[in-house]
């Protein structure tokens, strides 16, 4: 391939990065734009479900899960939502279910739909807390992907959304002790994104996937390190969880992280075998289809884009050994 075409792709990669910083489909999914409601999963844990697609103008951009855990001392809240005006409606939500104080918001990946709500809960002195690589990843491009996400669902329903800087950073997995139950923060490096984690509530083995585990979506690479993320999904199995909420898409059972695992290993195997085959970049979104998923919410896009970035991922691998 020349030059000019690897540009020409790689650019097309580029911008389809930056209009899929977000896309999702939960099973019984809310009304595009209606106040979120609470739905309890397990005693003390909610969800609160995002729409299915990709940001718009109807859904405001609310496609990403967020939830909290209720104790006997306070609440933490798992992701804030999309804006301003969405982190409002989540704790809104929250103070119709219990009046416990909000003791913390997690920030579980570096995607728009989970983190911009974060400006609603530190007007009220609510501390966000994430990796320090989501606090650099985020510093370093979401400036763009605010922007981006402004021209996807206008100006209205971001008023008041804004970059702001997490109050407090970690670095390893840890156990949150501040509302009277045991909540687990998982690290396990870098896998799905380099600052990605999860969240499980230890009284009721409630898992918050974040962007390690989608349901019914496409899993996005594009911030991957693929072994990184075959070994974490293997360390979650291990927890054996229950309930698992994934960043996108329905609540499901622990089968989910086989399901997650199942498309990576496949995709992996299909793309390796165009990379020794010598096909071209430019024909790989066609050649490196998979018709197990094509049923997957946002096949036909970040499906595509993962098998270019793989593609040149291992193409790379190939040509440095």
């Amino acid at each position: 391939m020349s030059l000019h075409s690897r540009r020409r792709v790689l650019l097309g990669l580029g911008m389809a990065a930056l209009a899929g910083c977000g896309s999702a489909p939960p099973a019984a999914p809310p009304v595009p734009g209606a106040p979120p409601v609470a739905r309890q999963i397990a005693p003390g844990v909610y969800v609160m479900p995002g729409s299915p697609g990709s940001a718009d103008e109807s859904n405001l951009g609310r496609i990403g899960n967020a939830g909290f855990i209720v104790g006997e001392r306070g609440v933490i809240v798992v992701d804030t939502g999309t804006s301003f005006a969405h982190g409002r409606a989540l704790l809104a939500a929250i103070r119709a279910v219990t009046d416990q104080p909000v003791r913390v918001a997690l920030v579980t990946h570096t995607r728009p739909e989970f983190l911009f709500g974060g400006t609603a809960f530190r007007e009220l002195g609510i501390p966000i807390r994430m990796h320090s690589r989501t606090s650099r990843l985020m510093a370093s491009r979401c400036e763009t992907c605010l922007k981006a996400l402004r021209q996807t669902v206008g100006e209205t329903p971001l008023l008041g959304t804004a970059m702001y800087k997490p109050d407090q950073e970690f670095e390893a997995t840890h156990e949150l002790d501040l509302i009277g139950r045991p909540v687990r923060v998982l690290y396990f490096g870098h896998s799905s994104g380099p600052g990605d984690i999860a969240v499980l509530d230890e009284r009721s083995g409630v898992l918050f996937g974040g962007g390690l585990l989608d349901a019914g979506r496409v899993p996005d690479i594009q911030d991957s390190d693929l072994e990184g993320w075959k070994k974490a999904l293997q360390s979650l199995r291990a927890l054996r969880v229950g309930t698992v909420v994934p960043g996108h898409g329905p609540a499901s059972s622990s089968a989910l992280i086989d399901t997650v695992e199942r498309y990576l290993a496949q995709l992996e195997t299909k793309v390796r075998g165009l990379v020794r085959s010598g096909a071209s970049l430019l024909g790989v979104a066609e050649s490196g289809e998979l018709p197990e998923y094509e049923g997957w919410d946002q096949y036909d896009v970040i499906h595509r884009r993962n098998a270019s970035v793989a593609f040149l991922r291992f193409e790379r691998e190939l040509m440095f050994k």
